[in-house]
């Protein structure tokens, strides 16, 4: 129910959104990790609750209408997986707070209400978009004022004597406003490509025209290409990115459109459920490249190795249970 190969695409959320800002990684990017993590438990807990009398005939080997899980045990896991959310989210901070409260309405109504209506493929964009704005209102903790310490004077390693941080050293921190419109694009580009794999979920059971996943590969063919872009920053005391970066930017960029191209291609050709049912797992393990393409994009290399790792644990995953 839980489908653990599908985990691993949520840490590089967090992790793309505090690169957008170029802030430094903290507790408060685990924080908003752990709220990203179960907020997306709770929508596949949700999901299978709420399409139990569907699964019941498309899917029987489910958790659910297979009889392993009752449908109260998957309700209740919902629940307390979103209010687990919220409460780390709340750790870390004010900012994170108003972004994990929408989006955990959104997974909400997507599971309850839109799944099966045109706005169903939007309503899961917008929630991925907000997870990867979720780590970037982390960062920077509750407030703007960074002289009060925590983890964003921790996490830029400033000495604090006193109470007061020598204010020449610090680079400032965007407000909670200007970090989330400095995330904008990155949440953008990401939403996009969900859009797109969401949108050819649709028809994994039934298959369906080939119109749909040719769009998918547009989607990622566009994608990609700016992928390979540097992005403008808007601090302008950074320095510009060197030929390593370049070098890593379009490896995970290749990465990302190969993973989901493929098997968009073969879609394409036969849209039949076991193909379609294919793309979609390839759009889903794409993920992973593409949030740490908008790492290095963004100029944090560590960060966009550290989230490609997380591919190969996916992958292997993928063998054993499935993602969808």
């Amino acid at each position: 129910m839980l489908r653990l190969p599908a985990l691993f695409t949520v840490p590089g959320d967090a992790l793309a959104g505090a690169a957008a800002i170029s802030a430094p990684l903290n507790t408060r990017t685990l924080l908003a990790m752990g709220s990203s993590l179960c907020l997306y438990e709770a929508g596949m807990a949700l999901n299978d609750w709420a399409d139990r009398d569907e699964d019941a005939v498309e899917r029987p080997h489910r958790p659910l209408p297979s009889g392993r899980i009752h449908p109260a045990a998957a309700l209740g896991a919902a629940c307390a997986l979103t209010g687990a959310g919220l409460s780390l989210a709340a750790r870390a901070g004010r900012p994170a707070l108003a972004v994990a409260v929408p989006l955990a309405a959104t997974v909400w109504a997507y599971d309850l209400a839109l799944k099966h209506t045109p706005a169903g493929p939007a309503a899961m964009a917008t929630a991925r978009g907000l997870d990867l704005l979720l780590g970037a209102a982390a960062v920077g903790g509750p407030d703007t004022d960074v002289s009060q310490g925590g983890g964003g004077v921790a996490g830029l390693g400033v000495a604090v004597r006193g109470g007061d941080v020598d204010s020449a050293r610090l680079p400032a921190l965007p407000g909670p406003g200007s970090r989330l419109r400095q995330a904008l694009p990155s949440a953008a580009l990401l939403s996009a490509h969900t859009l797109a794999v969401t949108t050819v979920s649709r028809h994994e059971t039934r298959g369906g025209s080939p119109w749909v996943p040719l769009a998918a590969l547009a989607t990622t063919g566009v994608l990609a290409r700016l992928l390979t872009r540097e992005r403008t920053r808007p601090d302008t005391t950074l320095p510009p990115a060197d030929r390593t970066d370049g070098t890593l930017r379009t490896a995970l960029a290749t990465a990302y459109a190969t993973t989901a191209a493929r098997p968009y291609f073969h879609a394409t050709l036969n849209p039949s459920p076991p193909l379609t049912q294919r793309a979609v797992t390839g759009g889903i393990r794409a993920t992973i490249p593409l949030q740490a393409a908008l790492s290095a994009r963004s100029g944090a290399t560590a960060t966009a190795v550290l989230t490609a790792a997380l591919a190969p644990l996916a992958a292997r995953f993928t063998r054993r249970v499935s993602v969808t």
